[in-house]
C-alpha cells in the first residue's frame, strides 16, 4: 500500500486527477478541493474523540463528519456537494493504491428537493437596463453584460471567460465553453450583438489590456477579466436601483432567458441545447414556472378535454 501520510502531495495529485482524467472545470475542482480540506481539518482537530489519521478513516468516521456538518447548519445542497467531493476523493485513493477499501461507498448523498428558480419579467429586465449609467465606460460594458446573460442564457463562469475569437457577430452566434470543457453554439439576439459592438468600440477599445487577457471580451478598468463576484455585485446593484425586491443573481437572467423562450413557443429540446444541459429533465423545470402553459397543453392534448369525448357531448 502506498504512503498516505503526505496530505499536501495527495491533495495535489487528486486535483490533477480531477482535471486530467475526469475533465472537471476549474470551479468544480476548486470546490472539491475545499471539501476535502474541510474533512482534513475536522480529522486533525475537529473531532470530540481526538484526531484520526487519513489511513484510519472508515464509514462510521465519515458518518460522524457529515453529522457534524449537518449540526452546524450547512445547507443541504452544500452537504450534497461535500459528499460528492468526499466520494470522488476516496475513489481516487483506492484507484491509486493508497487504500484497499473505499469507506465512502455507502455514504449517501442528501436528497435535495427541486425548488423553482426566481425569474424576472421582461419589464423588470428592462428596468435594470434603464438604471445603468451609460455616461461611463463601465455602464456601456454592464449593459452589454446584461444583454449577453439574458440574450444568450450564459452561466456567470461562461460569461467572464467568454473569448472574442468565439463571438461571431456577423454570423450572429457565439461558442461557449461550458461545464466539463464542453462547447456549444448559442444564437445571439440582435440587441446583444448591438450592445457588444458598442462596448467593443466605445469602452473596451480604450482599456489598457493586461498581458494574457487580450482575447477576453469583458474586462474591468484595469484590463483584467471580471470575477464571478463582480458580476454578482453588478446584477444586485442594478436590481436595487430598479427597485426589484426579488433575491436574484446572474443565474436569474439565465432562468429568465429559458422561461421567456418557452413562453414564446420555443422547443424544449432547443432550450436544452442552448443552456448546455446534459439531461432534458434539468430543462423541464422551466415547464413548472408557467402554469398557464401547462394548463393549455393539458387542455389541448388530454383526451378528457377533447370535444369528441362522450363525457363532453
Amino acid at each position: 500500500m502506498r504512503d498516505i501520510d503526505d496530505i499536501p502531495r495527495i491533495r495535489r495529485s487528486f486535483l490533477g486527477y480531477l482535471t486530467l482524467q475526469r475533465g472537471l472545470s476549474e470551479n468544480t475542482r476548486e470546490a472539491y478541493g475545499m471539501d476535502i480540506d474541510k474533512l482534513f481539518a475536522w480529522l486533525s482537530s475537529g473531532r470530540e474523540d481526538g484526531a484520526v489519521r487519513l489511513r484510519d478513516v472508515d464509514y462510521n468516521i465519515l458518518q460522524e463528519f457529515m453529522a457534524a456538518v449537518h449540526d452546524i447548519g450547512i445547507a443541504l445542497r452544500s452537504q450534497a456537494r461535500l459528499v460528492s467531493g468526499i466520494k470522488q476523493f476516496f475513489h481516487f485513493l483506492r484507484m491509486e493504491g493508497y487504500i484497499d477499501v473505499d469507506p465512502s461507498e455507502l455514504l449517501e448523498i442528501p436528497k435535495i428537493g427541486r425548488h423553482l428558480p426566481e425569474v424576472l419579467s421582461v419589464e423588470e429586465i428592462d428596468a435594470m437596463i434603464s438604471a445603468i449609467d451609460l455616461s461611463t465606460p463601465e455602464g456601456i460594458r454592464n449593459r452589454a453584460i446584461i444583454e449577453t446573460l439574458y440574450g444568450c442564457g450564459l452561466r456567470v463562469s461562461e460569461l467572464v471567460n467568454l473569448e472574442i475569437s468565439k463571438v461571431y457577430l456577423d454570423e450572429q452566434y457565439l461558442i461557449v465553453d461550458g461545464k466539463g470543457d464542453k462547447q456549444r453554439l448559442v444564437p445571439m439576439s440582435g440587441i446583444s450583438i448591438d450592445r457588444i459592438m458598442e462596448y467593443m468600440e466605445e469602452a473596451r477599445s480604450k482599456t489598457e489590456v493586461k498581458p494574457g487577457e487580450e482575447n477576453i471580451l469583458f474586462l474591468n478598468r484595469r484590463g483584467s477579466r471580471l470575477t464571478r463576484q463582480m458580476i454578482f455585485t453588478i446584477i444586485r446593484r442594478l436590481a436595487l436601483q430598479a427597485d426589484i425586491r426579488k433575491k436574484i443573481s446572474p443565474h436569474t437572467l439565465r432562468h429568465s432567458f429559458a422561461t421567456h423562450l418557452l413562453e414564446g413557443g420555443a422547443n424544449l429540446r432547443a432550450i436544452q441545447q442552448m443552456l448546455g444541459h446534459e439531461s432534458i429533465s434539468t430543462t423541464e423545470i422551466y415547464l413548472h414556472l408557467n402554469p398557464t402553459l401547462l394548463r393549455s397543453q393539458i387542455l389541448l392534448h388530454h383526451p378528457r378535454n377533447h370535444p369528441s369525448h362522450p363525457a363532453l357531448t
